[in-house]
């Protein structure tokens, strides 16, 4: 155990964070002990993490010098990857994050460890999954690499692919063109894109095609070489769409497939093409799988919650077995009679 005391300066504070949110995260992480007083910061800790402390405290003071605003919800995100991986700094998540967003109008930086993991898994490899429930940007961080990717060159166009497969229904029941009758399941990724980037130059974009979208259907017989891929809502995929999907990558190019087979809408989930590569494609070498949980959504903390309380209902009722129907002796349940039916007739 060891004490330390850190000289602090003007402009620190938002290091604290909401109602010293930020303090108490390390605090709780590191089991160190943080006293604000009036000629500094008092650590008192195991010597490795009053270190790290010292640390996120020193770069801290870095990044503001360098004129570096970070956010409290960004920097409460960037904190707890740093407090969960002993070989992450402030300054290196902050340089990897400049590093993935030029030409970007946010910050693409991942804030959990899965998204971590997600991230530099899309970066490694040529297929990457993506499996969890909403609100854990499997889709927003996705789409923020592909356009990460297109704008350092590194690919020449980005290709959106969905299901056209919703709650049972379909789109020859849609009112309007082709593109008319698409745009709605595709909705989320357009929200993604112009959130990334400004409304004009997607427009420009899609307009010249450098980004395509486009349902499942129209990739058979396509070979997409030189393209960031990415399949959105692939739970509602079928065995035999998955297989002609995952076929079509081509030299150079990357896919990103997202899902959550807790919500699909095919009419029997079991034959969801997800949850079928899942088992076929486990240990091919160049995919990658990803894998998130309600500690992961990054929506509203209610969202969290929601996500919690679903899966402890389904895995309540997983586990309930139906009573048993208990026949009278040497009478089987199927010749068993009501009692109504053997009641006496009123006189």
């Amino acid at each position: 155990m060891i004490k330390s005391v850190i000289t602090i300066g003007s402009g620190i504070e938002p290091l604290y964070g909401t109602r010293d949110e930020n303090l108490r995260l390390l605090e709780d992480s590191l089991h160190v002990t943080i006293d604000l007083r009036s000629d500094g910061i008092h650590v008192s800790g195991d010597p490795v993490a009053v270190g790290r402390v010292q640390q996120i405290f020193a770069d801290f003071e870095t990044l503001r010098k360098s004129g570096h605003t970070l956010h409290n919800g960004e920097l409460h995100s960037l904190l707890k990857l740093v407090v969960a991986d002993p070989a992450a700094t402030l300054r290196s998540l902050v340089d990897s994050g400049k590093q993935r967003s030029a030409g970007v109008k946010r910050m693409v930086q991942p804030r959990s460890p899965n998204q971590r993991k997600y991230v530099e898994a899309i970066e490694s490899s040529d297929m990457t999954f993506g499996l969890g429930p909403a609100g854990t940007g499997k889709t927003y961080l996705a789409v923020a690499m592909g356009v990460s990717a297109l704008m350092a060159k590194k690919v020449s166009r980005i290709i959106l692919v969905r299901p056209a497969v919703e709650a049972g229904e379909r789109l020859g029941f849609l009112p309007g063109s082709l593109q008319e009758k698409v745009d709605p399941y595709l909705r989320p990724l357009y929200d993604a894109l112009y959130d990334l980037l400004d409304q004009e130059k997607v427009d420009k974009l899609l307009e010249r095609n450098v980004i395509e979208v486009a349902p499942l259907a129209f990739m058979r017989g396509r070979t997409l070489s030189d393209a960031f891929i990415i399949m959105d809502e692939a739970q509602n995929t079928t065995i035999e769409q998955m297989k002609m999907f995952v076929t079509r990558l081509g030299n150079n190019s990357k896919a990103v497939i997202t899902g959550d087979l807790t919500q699909t809408d095919l009419p029997n989930p079991k034959k969801s093409g997800l949850l079928d590569a899942l088992r076929v494609l486990d240990g091919v070498e160049g995919i990658h799988f990803c894998h998130f949980d309600d500690v992961d959504v990054v929506r509203h903390h209610l969202v969290q919650r929601i996500v919690r309380a679903y899966d402890n209902y389904g895995r309540a009722h997983q586990q309930e077995l139906p009573m048993p129907l208990e026949a009278a002796p040497h009478e089987s349940v199927l010749t068993a009679k009501p009692a109504l039916a053997t009641a006496a007739k009123p006189q």
